[in-house]
């Protein structure tokens, strides 16, 4: 199973595609670092620890060096008392833990979102039964994901470790003598030392964030990396598949190019080349201010032009400069340009000419 896993992964050899990259965020595959929260939480505890403990410390020492050195204020003689001596006491510990509870929650939703815009997707909510399968488990745990998450999670075991050590060896002694000192210095000694823990916590989090940050990205980005295959499969899904867009497009013309032909019988002249090109031109003073090409052609088009204008007694001239610059310059039903106009002109006047001569015949 894991060498057919290491075949398929070496078969894409291919970017991911937009569109790829767009399904898998609705379907919430994107890449989120796991210790981007933990270094959040460091970072709010560490502006808890700065900028609100101090005071909340001193507060809660002034707290309980008045309940120690003063017992006889709090009567504990009814169960009313009690409640009292504890409803007191909660309001004091809610008044230094509410900043730590609200740093936590801000900082939480801020590298959320840092990370990745909240969405709903309820294929991740979704009960599937593969979550629960022993196989499929312990494969997740010794896949490179896996032991990557071992051994973040080791790193972190033996960081924190290594800085308790750290930290409380030079400080023990220190601790002990607080200990039996004023409740006041108590609070001021432990806040000292959680500092210089948090400091060392922060920085160790923040570059393991950072590493992780990189690391998921790189991961989730050859995750979704494509075979050949499957790229033509998408450009078929999206674009349609080649062979039939070919076949349409050759339909269109077919089709466009039957209406041309029907609108030759209504041309007034026809410009040819004499054999390769042939632009049939359409010009009603009554109708329009300049001459239209109503149908234009190459080869055996050209000759179908020629054919249907032979048929309708369409005068045809031979003009081969002029036929094949209309011919690559002018699109079908378009009016001539300027360029043209002295050309189709001095054809046009011939044309008339012609036809003044038939009907003096006539007479």
């Amino acid at each position: 199973m894991a060498e057919d896993g290491d075949d398929d992964q070496d078969s894409k050899t291919e970017n991911p595609t937009e569109k790829k990259l767009r399904d898998a965020a609705e379907k919430g595959n994107i890449p989120i670092s796991r210790e981007a929260p933990l270094f959040a939480a460091m970072l709010a505890f560490y502006i808890y620890v700065v900028f609100f403990l101090p005071q909340a410390a001193a507060s809660m020492a002034a707290t309980l060096k008045d309940l120690f050195e003063q017992p006889d204020q709090w009567r504990l003689t009814t169960p009313t008392d009690v409640l009292s001596l504890f409803t007191y006491l909660g309001w004091k510990m809610a008044a230094v833990l509410a900043p730590i509870l609200l740093l936590l929650m801000g900082f939480g939703l801020t590298q959320s979102f840092a990370q990745h815009l909240p969405g709903f997707v309820l294929d991740r909510i979704q009960p599937k039964f593969e979550r629960i399968s022993l196989v499929k488990g312990l494969g997740r745990m010794f896949s490179v994901p896996g032991m990557v998450e071992f051994g973040k999670s080791l790193f972190k075991i033996i960081a924190v470790s290594v800085i308790m050590f750290l930290s409380m060896r030079g400080q023990y002694f220190g601790a002990l003598d607080a200990m039996f000192s004023d409740p006041q210095v108590i609070f001021v000694k432990l806040s000292a030392i959680i500092r210089e823990m948090v400091i060392i916590l922060l920085l160790s989090t923040g570059l393991l964030a950072a590493v992780d940050i990189l690391w998921q990205r790189y991961h989730w980005y050859q995750q979704m990396r494509m075979t050949k295959q499957e790229v033509k499969e998408e450009n078929k899904q999206t674009q349609g598949d080649p062979i039939i867009k070919s076949r349409q497009r050759s339909a269109q013309r077919d089709r466009a190019r039957r209406r041309m032909i029907q609108n030759v019988p209504r041309a007034t002249l026809v410009i040819t080349n004499p054999t390769h090109y042939a632009v049939a031109l359409r010009y009603v003073r009554e109708e329009m201010q300049a001459p239209m090409v109503i149908a234009k052609g190459q080869d055996l088009i050209a000759l179908k032009i020629r054919e249907i204008a032979q048929e309708n007694n369409i005068p045809i001239f031979e003009d081969p400069p002029l036929a094949r610059s209309m011919f690559a310059q002018v699109s079908v039903d378009s009016v001539i340009p300027p360029v043209f106009y002295k050309a189709v002109a001095e054809l046009v006047q011939r044309l008339y000419a012609a036809e003044a001569k038939k009907k003096r015949r006539i007479r």
